[in-house]
């Protein structure tokens, strides 16, 4: 049984299956979800309007269908734990799309450091995309450009 409660981030044991190879390449982001803790929280699966998030109860930890998923951004937009990414591999780089609450906000071309799930610096970036915080709640979305072998990792950014 894994401690993440104690250790305080996720580990690759603590997290669901990864898309397959074929969906990140696909041409359309994927969502993925990070959520693990069994808690009464559905905005995700209540956002979805093409079935792709499951929940029997609203205690369950949501599961993706990544076939169904389109992604739209409907679940990361209203998550209010933060556990939501959009992946992708597209011309041989890595994407993946983030909420970011912090000040200042990042615009497109912005260079970020990027963090892993321990806060530990595993990269640069650059913001290919970003969506106006007041159009989402104060809570800005950024899609991050990277190296594709860190789309799993890259949790968090800050701007250079």
């Amino acid at each position: 049984m894994s401690n993440y409660l104690e250790r305080g981030y996720l580990e690759r044991e603590d997290l669901p299956p990864f898309p397959p190879e074929e969906r990140l390449t696909s041409g359309k982001p994927v969502a993925y979800i990070e959520c693990v803790q069994p808690i009464p929280c559905s905005p995700c699966y209540e956002s979805c309007r093409f079935d792709a998030i499951q929940m029997d109860n609203i205690n369950d930890p949501p599961k993706l269908d990544y076939e169904k998923c389109t992604g739209c951004m409907a679940c990361i937009r209203v998550c209010p734990g933060l556990a939501i990414f959009m992946l992708q591999i597209k011309d041989g780089k890595g994407y993946v799309t983030i909420q970011y609450e912090f000040l200042p906000w990042l615009q497109k071309g912005d260079r970020v450091k990027l963090y892993n799930r321990k806060g530990e610096e595993v990269g640069e970036g650059t913001v290919t995309w970003a969506l106006n915080p007041e159009r989402n709640d104060r809570t800005q979305l950024v899609t991050i450009e990277m190296n594709k072998d860190l789309i799993y990792e890259v949790r968090a950014v800050r701007k250079r």
